[in-house]
Formats: structure tokens, sequence, C-alpha cells
């Protein structure tokens, strides 16, 4: 088995995805009451030193460099992930507002936005580091970089956001019919379109893990309770795509070594 092999590459982030939140999150389940303090820092501060792990694992076996994930280390990772964040708060924003419009969706109480925003600071933590950076490391860092050395830029594109979406099928939504968790996928395509064109833009990880990390802060700062919950996600599925082909326009992608194929030299060469 070649684990760099595309088909294999998104197998293998797929087992990855649910191997890190059990490995992270799995000793705080564990040990401690849901109720205790700890319960939540350390689920999610596990669940990125997991993913952490095994993507260094995953590409070791592939030969890999650690470089074509994406995780640079320049002064332009807190603007891109600052960005990112506006992009997708702003998606969500968007398309809280139209569904609001149409009847779709309802403002939520200013009592309950209020009790919600109390808890902004650790429900963004938690949001980051449980979901937006070990998702954003495993789909837009280390596959999006594996399909790029075999695939075309927008095959790579598609399979990231398409596989992505498709996982979110097992996601714990609102959706009580086939035909809404279906729609569900939907919105969950887009956003990984989203975050695909983010890392195609600037080369790197961390403006989709801020776009990821905005959908949650958009969720948060502009909540709306869905009256149809099929027609809410695809508005939100469209802003998203929107927010991907702006994000993505008047610009040739940046490569940042990530996406060259890079891998580490056999035991043979140099001999």
């Amino acid at each position: 088995m070649k684990v760099t092999h595309p088909v294999w590459a998104v197998l293998i982030t797929c087992v990855a995805m649910f191997t890190q939140i059990l490995l992270g999150a799995g000793p705080a389940m564990l040990l401690l009451d849901s109720g205790d303090a700890l319960y939540r820092p350390l689920g999610m501060i596990g669940i990125t030193l997991a993913s952490l792990g095994l993507v260094h694992v995953i590409r070791r076996l592939g030969r890999q460099t650690w470089h074509g994930v994406g995780l640079t280390r320049s002064w332009r990772a807190v603007p891109h992930l600052l960005l990112g964040v506006l992009a997708g708060g702003a998606a969500v924003a968007a398309a809280g507002v139209l569904a609001v419009t149409v009847g779709a969706a309802t403002w939520v109480s200013s009592e309950r936005a209020g009790a919600d925003l109390s808890f902004l600071p650790l429900s963004i933590a938690f949001a980051l580091l449980s979901q937006a950076f070990p998702e954003e490391l495993l789909w837009r860092g280390h596959l999006y970089d594996t399909l790029s050395a075999r695939m075309s830029p927008k095959a790579v594109l598609i399979v990231v956001s398409v596989g992505f979406g498709l996982l979110h099928i097992v996601s714990q939504s609102a959706a009580d019919t086939v035909a809404e968790r279906l729609l569900y996928v939907l919105q969950a395509v887009g956003l990984g379109f989203a975050c695909a064109a983010a890392r195609w833009r600037t080369g790197a990880v961390w403006m989709a893990v801020g776009v990821h990390t905005g959908l949650h802060v958009g969720h948060l700062v502009v909540p709306v309770l869905p009256v149809h919950f099929g027609v809410h996600v695809v508005i939100l599925a469209c802003t998203l795509t929107v927010t991907a082909l702006l994000i993505m326009a008047g610009r040739r992608p940046t490569i940042t070594g990530a996406g060259s194929g890079q891998t580490l030299p056999s035991p043979s060469h140099g001999r």
C-alpha cells in the first residue's frame, strides 16, 4: 500500500479524522465528568495534539516532508488567520440575514444571544482547537499537499471539498430527514471549498483554519434559529461558495513547497 496514492490518502484522512477525536478527547471523557472545568479544555487540546501526531506519523510513512503541510511560521500567519475568520464569519452572517429575510430562520432572542456571547472566548478556543485547526491540518494541510503531487489544482479542490463534506453525513446537526442531512453535507462541501480556496490562495493552511473558525464565530455573533433547516443550509452553502470564489478571484495560487510533491529522500539517494 502506498499511502500517498490519492485513494488511500483520502481514506487515511477520513480514518484519521475520527481517530484524532478518540485519541485526543478519550482520556478526558474517561477520567473526568462532563461538568468538570477541565473537561472541555483538556479535550480540545488533546484533539489538536492528536492531530499533529497523526499527521506527522502519516507523512513519515509516506516519506513526505512536514513543510508540505503548509503550517508556515511567518509574519503572514496571523493576518491570514484573521482574514479567514472575517471571511468565514461574513459568509455565515450573510446567510443568516438572507435566511431571516426569506423566512427560513428567525433571530435568536437577545437573552439567549447575550448568554452565548458571554462564553465567546471559550467557544472560539473550543472551535479552533477541537475542530478548525485539527480538521484543516488533515484536509487542507496534509491531504491537499499529498493530492497536489498527482492531481491538477482543480481536482484537488474538488476532492478535499467533496470528501470533507461527505464525511459530515455522520455529523450531529438539526437535520430531521434524509434530505436535510444531505443538504447539510452540501453545506459542509461549501465550507470545505472555502477553506480549500484559502489554501490555494495563500499556499499555507492558516487562512483555511481562519475560515473554518469564522464559521463558528459567525454562528455565535449572528445567531439565528432555523425555521426551514434545509433552506437555511442551502443558503449557507451558497454564501460559502461565493466566499470561496471571492478568495480565489484575481490572483494566481501561491505555492510554498506544499503541492510540489516534496518527499523525504530514500535511503538509496546520495549513494
